[in-house]
């Protein structure tokens, strides 16, 4: 299982939130191109970029950020979201060096525009389902949708999405646990790999993922665990190596 350092970008800085909500910030670099190469130096073989400005205003704000992320390190792949609404946007962050780009909220309110970039990008588009209850939030999680977040996923199994970013927005930065539970359920019921998000407090979270992830969970994204020291990159990922 593939352990992914997390750096989420709010103003140009390293900062982590609680539940999303923008006002409960702990801002942990001023340099996220250092936090970067932090994570880097420790093993990390990916690394999951959050533009959290762009996530509310529906257009990238840190992308200047996220290019030069992407330079710094064209061995380790990145993969990016938050307000990612057109094919122009994706285009420029993959010829600026990003792997990955992940689609939340245009997943949710057009599915079709998932399927086209697919077909424009193929092996280079994530899905985001950031989920309360079961169901999908939307708009920087601050709406929550009617729609089940299995059938979310299941709408993408034939467009060639390379993964699924499943994140429970409940303990989300609430260093709780994750939902082991409803990430595998998700992951047992698609065919496209799972990559779990939200609330990994420990190795005990790691551990549980660990044991459950033959039902499709190909990683996990580690965010306050990591940046308050509860979780040691090098010795989480060696262990799941070993598993």
């Amino acid at each position: 299982m593939l352990l992914i350092p997390a750096i989420d970008l709010k103003d140009g800085q390293c900062v982590r939130l609680r539940q999303g909500r923008m006002e409960d910030t702990t801002i942990f670099a001023n340099d996220p191109a250092e936090m970067a190469q932090r994570w880097v130096d420790e093993g990390a073989r990916r690394l999951h970029l959050v533009d959290l400005n762009g996530a509310f205003e529906g257009k990238p704000v840190n992308g200047d950020v996220v290019r030069a992320i992407a330079a710094r390190f064209p061995g380790t792949p990145v993969q990016i979201g938050g307000g990612i609404r057109d094919a122009a946007t994706v285009a420029a962050y993959l010829d600026a060096g990003v792997q990955y780009c992940i689609i939340g909220t245009k997943a949710v309110q057009e599915p079709q525009f998932v399927i086209e970039l697919c077909k424009l990008f193929p092996g280079h588009i994530i899905v985001g389902i950031d989920a309360k209850n079961g169901m999908v939030a939307t708009d920087g999680w601050a709406e929550v949708s009617a729609v089940a977040a299995v059938e979310l996923a299941k709408q993408f199994e034939q467009a060639g999405v390379s993964a699924i970013v499943y994140t429970d927005i409940s303990r989300d930065g609430m260093m709780k646990g994750v939902n082991v539970e409803e990430t595998a359920h998700l992951a047992a019921n698609i065919s496209i790999p799972v990559i779990a998000s939200g609330g990994i407090a420990n190795m005990d979270d790691i551990k549980a993922l660990c044991a459950v992830e033959d039902n499709g969970i190909m990683g996990a994204i580690l965010g306050r665990s990591l940046y308050e020291g509860t979780i040691a990159l090098a010795d989480a990922q060696c262990y799941a190596d070993q598993q």
